[in-house]
């Protein structure tokens, strides 16, 4: 099963997400125009503004708000996507060149500040302080993320508790947000609340390993950007800590010498992890991830809502893009 069949129940509410996200990115500047309707046509999951929608209507909303922040998310997770790239030089994502390919590092920078900058009046005009509490705190969170993996880049000596912290912060906190944030604007209890949080917390913690995974194990035009890319920009991620600690000698000093140049052989890494069972691992880390995330649904009224989250475990450890 695919992601859109996954998020079919809330097909209606997507489309009003959509329309949000173009008339918010309009603008009296072009080129913010542009690069914005450049950033919109590319498509991608939107998993994370799908996880607000489908919260909100498993707890019974019944209001329009939803779409607004929910088109919060994903304007917060595009301008991550935005700096990422620029930070990274990444000249690939969705099968596509990036924006800061097509328009330029500033551009893209300054686009991704408008969107932060967006976001947070949207934010004000939901009228809701708890839910603003929530997003805007996890953009900090997101930031310090960011800032955490600079400092682990060309390290080889990252632990698997600093790696983890890194996935939490960038990745898993807007999933975390997101899914507490259906729950905030749906009314839900503070028990829901908090066990929403945990669910798009280990979701996308889920989520994250898997991308991990992908990155030795998918081609470039399923995977939408560059196979190998980490290991080019240094960066540790858990199949190459798990080689280090279980594979031998030579391995372990391939990968470390491979991290810390970012110009390391791409086969002879890859056939490392392949002898090892660093892919096995971080999979199975993924897949206790995705059922802690299965166990936080156990107090969400049944439905197909809820069959659509408790669907989107299995799909964040199965999918091959």
């Amino acid at each position: 099963m695919n992601l859109s069949d996954l998020i079919e129940p809330i097909a209606d509410d997507m489309r009003a997400l959509d329309v949000v996200i173009r008339e918010r990115l309009d603008s009296d500047v072009v080129l913010i125009r542009t690069i914005g309707e450049y950033i919109v046509s590319g498509g991608g999951k939107r998993m994370r503004p799908a996880l607000l929608l489908l919260v909100a209507k498993a707890l019974g909303y019944q209001g329009s708000t939803h779409h607004l922040l929910a088109g919060v998310v994903e304007f917060i997770h595009t301008a991550t996507l935005l700096h990422d790239d620029v930070v990274d030089d990444s000249d690939m994502r969705r099968g596509r060149q990036t924006a800061n390919a097509v328009f330029g590092n500033a551009a893209s920078v300054l686009v991704g500040d408008y969107l932060y900058s967006r976001s947070f009046e949207m934010m004000v005009e939901s009228n809701s302080m708890r839910a603003m509490a929530i997003l805007s705190g996890a953009t900090t969170v997101i930031a310090e993320g960011e800032v955490l993996q600079l400092l682990n880049v060309h390290d080889p000596d990252v632990s698997l508790e600093r790696y983890l912290q890194v996935v939490r912060y960038k990745t898993a906190k807007l999933f975390e947000a997101a899914a507490q944030v259906g729950a905030i604007v749906a009314g839900a209890s503070s028990e829901q609340e908090q066990a929403m949080a945990a669910y798009g917390r280990h979701l996308g913690t889920a989520f994250q390993l898997i991308d991990d995974v992908l990155d030795y194990t998918g081609d470039a035009d399923s995977l939408g950007k560059n196979v190998g890319d980490d290991l080019r920009e240094g960066k540790p991620t858990l199949p190459l800590i798990r080689v280090m600690e279980v594979g031998t000698p030579e391995q372990a000093q391939l990968i470390k010498s491979a991290i810390e140049t970012g110009e390391g052989d791409f086969d002879a890494v890859a056939e490392a992890i392949r002898q090892t069972d660093a892919l096995a691992y971080t999979r199975q880390a993924a897949e206790a991830e995705a059922q802690l995330a299965l166990e936080a649904l156990a107090g969400i009224p049944a439905g197909p809502y809820q069959q659509s989250l408790l669907q989107l475990c299995h799909f964040s450890v199965t999918r091959d893009r």
